[in-house]
């Protein structure tokens, strides 16, 4: 296929993750095309509502070569990126707001990374769609426009020629689906095998944020839970049970920890044993069904099924890709 052209747009304040991971992903896919004698896949550009330097959130700059005005970017992709303060941002710049309105439908395919997706909902784009963010906003974009479809544990989704991502690595991901959709499934795998990532993410963005907010809030109901599944992974635990060892009514358990984390007591429960088990695999020569017992898990099939749905892979796979020890599943 001809040469792809990409327009990531930059404003002050954009996500520098979210420009520069997918631009590794497209830079790699080329090198890879180019190894097979291939011409480049990718014409990566930087535009802005002017050419010249702009900051990102991590206060490093990067160069705006192509203005927004450009009928260049009719031609391609054009991806948009969000902002750690993405209300005001859409605000400030409502240029960016414009041209989507006025040539947005006009373009080979829309890209929002992570709150990027702000920007199409403004320009009333998602309309009737259904779209991801960031979990942290996804409840603000529902609020802010009830028309669009909010499903806010979705790593990326694509309707039509409109694709939106959840937070910031998620970006990588959806970047490596368009490589696969453009050049198959082998060029995408050795650029997520390059990145040391996989192809393909699975499982719900709630399900694992909600375990690193667990952690930060060492008060909360679901670190202290989360501390009593690691210091007892075996122990099996009813929901009369936890309730009363909290000194709550079941409501109120359940109503509190699906507040503070967006998982039931099962979800959550399981994803701690998950995590944990992720943990054994990296750094321990411990067989699965040994993995499987310290985890919690009522077996190794139980494991299996849940790494494979969580995750997308076997915890076998799991251990050969991200294991310390060297060691490979048995």
């Amino acid at each position: 296929m001809a040469t792809s052209l990409i327009s990531i747009v930059l404003y002050p304040g954009f996500k520098l993750l979210e420009a520069t991971g997918p631009l590794s992903v497209f830079n790699y896919a080329n090198a890879r095309l180019a190894a097979a004698g291939k011409a480049p896949g990718y014409d990566v550009a930087f535009a802005a509502s002017a050419p010249g330097p702009v900051m990102s959130d991590n206060h490093i700059s990067l160069l705006a070569t192509v203005p927004l005005a450009s009928p260049d970017l009719l031609n391609g992709r054009v991806i948009l990126l969000g902002s750690p303060d993405i209300e005001n941002a859409v605000v400030e710049n409502g240029e960016i707001v414009a041209w989507l309105k006025n040539s947005g439908l006009r373009v080979r395919e829309l890209v929002a990374l992570c709150s990027g997706s702000f920007f199409l909902a403004e320009a009333g784009l998602l309309n009737g769609l259904r779209a991801t963010t960031h979990w942290r906003v996804s409840d603000k974009l529902q609020q802010r426009y009830p028309a669009v479809n909010v499903d806010s544990n979705a790593i990326f989704i694509r309707q039509g020629k409109i694709w939106t991502s959840a937070g910031v690595t998620a970006s990588i991901d959806l970047a490596l689906s368009i490589v696969e959709d453009d050049f198959g499934r082998e060029v995408a795998l050795d650029v997520a095998r390059e990145l040391v990532v996989y192809l393909k993410r699975q499982g719900g963005q709630s399900q694992f944020s909600a375990l690193l907010q667990s952690q930060n809030e060492e008060h909360s109901l679901a670190a202290k839970l989360r501390g009593r599944v690691l210091d007892s992974p075996q122990e099996s635990i009813s929901i009369h049970r936890l309730a009363a060892a909290f000194a709550m009514s079941e409501r109120n358990f359940m109503r509190t920890l699906k507040k503070q984390t967006g998982l039931s007591p099962t979800q959550f429960i399981e994803n701690v044993r998950l995590e944990l088990a992720r943990q054994y695999l990296e750094t321990s020569a411990h067989g699965l069904k040994q993995v499987a017992f310290a985890a919690g898990f009522s077996s190794q099939e139980h494991m299996r099924r849940t790494f494979k749905k969580r995750i997308g892979v076997s915890p076998s796979d799991y251990r050969q890709r991200f294991s310390s020890t060297g060691q490979a599943g048995r």
